[in-house]
């Protein structure tokens, strides 16, 4: 690999066109899970138990750029 591509992730990986479910994507590995697969470019749609949170981390990726949509919802409740 040239040196040039050393360390410049966007000549090495793309995620344009996919999209990804990320649970408790407002917190933790869940939010760093969002922000680098958002940063490559997949659509994501994160859920979080916590509405207020979820606002909050939505207004953040919105002026990132990212694409990210949400819903509230607890994974451990089958009904939700």
């Amino acid at each position: 690999m040239p040196d040039a591509e050393i360390g410049n992730r966007e000549s090495r990986w793309s995620l344009q066109g996919m999209t990804a479910l990320v649970t408790g994507g407002t917190k933790g590995i869940g939010y760093a899970v969002v922000e680098e697969l958002a940063s490559l470019g997949a659509s994501i749609h994160t859920c979080s138990r916590d509405e207020a949170q979820l606002n909050v981390c939505l207004h953040e990726w919105k002026a990132k750029g990212f694409q990210v949509t949400s819903s509230v919802c607890d994974v451990a409740s089958q009904a939700q």
